[in-house]
């Protein structure tokens, strides 16, 4: 049976953990070729290494997203590899860990959004060009807190709610050759998630009508729809996969 993603090449950032290395993971088994990206190379080669022994084919990059120099670079390690791109999934994110807003430096301030939202416009830019040579797909990962308060703080917040506009803006400026979509995530559970809650707090109800976290692959399945062609007319969207916590 044909994968959905079959031949075709995919960058994931933040592939080394959590949704970046499920996805990854997924895509390969739907036949894409993986570029593995993430800033701890350790953690893309693991990942990398995966979808190796299960008779897939990827490569892990590391890659600074905030910095431009850096996504060149990886950009052009993956052209080397693979010699073109058709998917592109902007994963990778860092959280504030909830500070009140008279607690957030500057300096937190400028490391969230110079990750989550600076490293998604790079990487979009970067890789443009190639994406509209494939008549690809982008899917970027906002979150919950891309439409309300409550998901982090106002550092965390204010990118996600980025991340949808820069969705909006480049499915405009780059359709009808690609498509531009999000997914924004509910409560998932990453290792992010274990990190910014106690144990009391994992054991707790979700507040949310699933009544449970989602799974990375859960987050995956909705990605990887809208990377393959079942979304041929999807473009420019944004789409949950909360459990229902904005519904």
């Amino acid at each position: 049976m044909v994968g959905r993603l079959e031949g075709k090449v995919a960058v994931i950032t933040g592939a080394g953990s959590g949704m970046g290395r499920s996805t990854a993971v997924l895509f390969a088994r739907e036949g894409a070729h993986v570029a593995a990206l993430d800033r701890n190379q350790d953690a893309a080669a693991a990942t990398a290494t995966t979808i190796q022994e299960a008779g897939g084919q990827a490569t892990a990059i590391a890659v600074d997203i905030a910095r431009s120099s850096s996504v060149q670079a990886a950009r052009d390690a993956v052209l080397t590899t693979f010699g073109r791109v058709h998917v592109l999934i902007n994963n990778a994110g860092i959280h504030d860990g909830f500070p009140a807003l008279e607690e957030t430096s500057e300096e937190l301030w400028d490391r969230v959004i110079n990750v989550d939202l600076k490293g998604t416009f790079l990487m979009t830019q970067q890789f443009a060009p190639h994406l509209r040579e494939a008549n690809g797909a982008i899917v970027n990962l906002s979150s919950g807190a891309g439409f309300r308060a409550g998901g982090g703080g106002v550092a965390y917040t204010a990118a996600k709610h980025g991340i949808v506009g820069i969705t909006r803006a480049t499915a405009a400026e780059l359709g009808p050759s690609v498509r531009v979509n999000t997914v924004y995530p509910g409560p998932t559970m990453t290792e992010m998630t274990r990190t910014l809650m106690s144990e009391d707090e994992l054991a707790a109800p979700v507040p949310v009508p699933m009544a449970r976290f989602g799974t990375p692959e859960e987050v995956a399945n909705v990605v990887l729809f809208l990377a393959s062609d079942d979304a041929s007319f999807v473009t420019g969207g944004a789409y949950a996969a909360d459990g229902g916590w904005l519904g």
